[in-house]
């Protein structure tokens, strides 16, 4: 019986990650197909422009995130100046923000005849203030767009470094002559590397598979060229072979990451063993100093887009009314409570499967399947519209059943499909993070008690990942409140979200109009952010 129960979890647990690898070995098997001329037509005018403009922005992003997340966390971790407590948990609500609606904001912001010209006629009257407004528009606001809205990732896992680092380890390094600057860059920052490193690689891959912000700012990345293929030229074919190429870039910046983690050592050996670090009180112009570094970042990454919106929302208040309002705020509930419980339900199964059978293929296969949240959204939707018209095609008609695509293309069980791929990494290693705490010697006993599996999962396990599986739940909750082109493509006719309605209105060149939904949508994500930062983000050691 043991061995029918341990096949029962392993089987299942194979059968969840063979489904949600299943969009990811399309897109690879997708590079051996027959294309059309467009490709070959592409590869000889804008395939290396694609290719240029995705690393530009992609250095331009890593760069500003790790000055901006490093610094904010550095500050905030080390040292107490007034509106440290506050700036702690405040500078993670540009989560808040997508890039897409950053995008609008700043594009408006510095627009002729935009928000700023508004604000200086009123101050100073009538002028020709255009010529003296900067613009950011084109590569250089899409670095800054997507820069302000992601630099959070490296935030929160730089902080949770910073605030685990032993006193003991800065105390050598001052009583070995090292200045403030060279502690630092020694023995704090090596130290914190393989945090900065994941939230850098998170950074990276959210800002390949960015598609809104790309778009507003008609930048031309290989996200953009996949999206275009299928929509302009509707060759399922061409889009996948573009997908192929993005596909291999993000698996080498992956597998890099991951190889640079494994063969270095991160932590410090000290006579005096862990000791708890203690804030340095800063006065005067360093308080300052510190005070104005985060409230301008605060200010420019969450204050900014907010007010932008807020503005034309008051003043164009007849899109507050053409809008239903109360549609949208459902539809996009109804997706993150449906998506959230599938995702919860079928991470724990996996999770607890990986853990009883300890089969190596499964293993593997779990490796793979955790990838798909480093593939952009617009790739896995493509690659599922491309392996159901082939199991359609290929399976269904030829067994003499009715067609099967509009059962999962543009419906929300096609929809819910595709966010479970794309968001089942975030709820496999969030609940697999809550796991490794609990030590194999607790099923054990458990097992002795006369426990059976089923009720160590449920009796025991559970309870224990209570705290886990509400991060999880807000974490898949925040990115499908964000998420735009899986929901783009997939949707069913006429279903909109917050997301969508301000991304169609935007590409309409109607931005007063995608005010209200953008709004709406950064005040939903704030809720679930500060409920975060509130019950699981605090900090144990304070």
């Amino acid at each position: 019986m043991l061995n029918g129960k341990l096949n029962i979890w392993y089987f299942t647990s194979f059968a969840i990650s063979l489904v949600v690898a299943i969009p990811i070995l399309t897109v690879f098997s997708s590079f051996f197909q027959d294309t059309s001329n467009y490709f070959e037509i592409l590869k000889q005018t804008f395939f290396f422009e694609y290719i240029f403009n995705s690393l530009t922005l992609l250095i331009g992003v890593i760069f500003l995130t790790f000055i901006l997340g490093v610094g904010s966390a550095y500050i905030v971790s080390f040292y107490q100046f007034p509106g440290a407590n506050f700036f702690k948990w405040a500078l993670i609500l540009s989560f808040a923000v997508p890039p897409y609606i950053y995008a609008y904001s700043l594009f408006a912001f510095f627009d002729n005849y935009g928000t700023a010209f508004t604000i200086l006629k009123h101050l100073f009257g009538d002028g020709n203030y255009n010529k003296h407004i900067p613009k950011f528009d084109g590569m250089f606001g899409l670095i800054l767009s997507i820069s302000f809205s992601l630099y959070a990732y490296v935030y929160i896992l730089a902080r949770s470094s910073f605030l685990y680092q032993s006193q003991s380890s800065i105390e050598l390094g001052k009583n070995l002559g090292f200045s403030k600057f060279k502690c630092f860059y020694s023995i704090i920052l090596p130290a914190a590397r393989p945090a900065i490193v994941a939230g850098l690689s998170l950074v990276a891959m959210e800002t390949l598979a960015e598609f809104g912000a790309v778009e507003f700012f008609s930048v031309n990345t290989l996200t953009t060229g996949i999206y275009n293929a299928w929509i302009a030229f509707d060759d399922l074919a061409f889009a996948n072979r573009i997908s192929f190429f993005l596909l291999i870039f993000i698996f080498i910046l992956f597998l890099t990451e991951n190889l640079s983690r494994k063969k270095a050592k991160y932590h410090l050996e000290t006579k005096g063993g862990f000791k708890k670090k203690e804030k340095i009180k800063l006065f005067g112009s360093k308080s300052f100093f510190a005070f104005m570094f985060c409230f301008i970042l605060f200010s420019l990454s969450f204050l900014f887009p907010l007010s932008q919106m807020l503005y034309w929302t008051i003043k164009f208040p007849e899109n507050l009314n053409d809008l239903q309002i109360t549609d949208l705020l459902l539809n996009t509930l109804y997706l993150v409570s449906l998506s959230s419980l599938i995702l919860i339900i079928f991470a724990l199964i996996s999770n607890y499967g990986n853990r009883v059978s300890n089969k190596k293929i499964l293993n593997i296969l779990s490796t793979l399947s955790i990838s798909g949240y480093a593939i952009p959204g617009v790739i896995l939707a493509i690659a599922f519209i491309t392996f159901v018209a082939w199991f359609d095609e290929n399976m269904i008609k030829a067994l003499g059943f009715l067609s099967i695509k509009k059962i999962f293309i543009g419906s929300i069980l096609g929809l819910v499909i595709v966010y479970f791929v794309r968001f089942y990494s975030l709820a496999f290693n969030g609940i697999k993070s809550g796991y490794e705490k609990i030590n194999i010697a607790v099923d054990e006993s458990s097992y002795l008690l006369g426990y059976s599996k089923r009720k160590t999962f449920f009796n025991i396990h559970i309870p224990y990942l209570r705290n886990s599986l509400l991060f999880v739940i807000i974490l898949i909750s925040l990115e499908i409140i964000r998420e735009l082109p899986i929901t783009l493509i997939i949707r069913p006719f006429n279903f909109e979200t917050f997301a969508t309605t301000a991304y169609i209105s935007a590409s309409e060149d109607l931005l007063e109009a995608a005010a209200v939904p953008s709004l709406c949508l950064i005040i939903i994500a704030s809720f679930f952010i500060l409920f975060t930062s509130k019950y699981i983000l605090r900090d144990t050691n304070e």
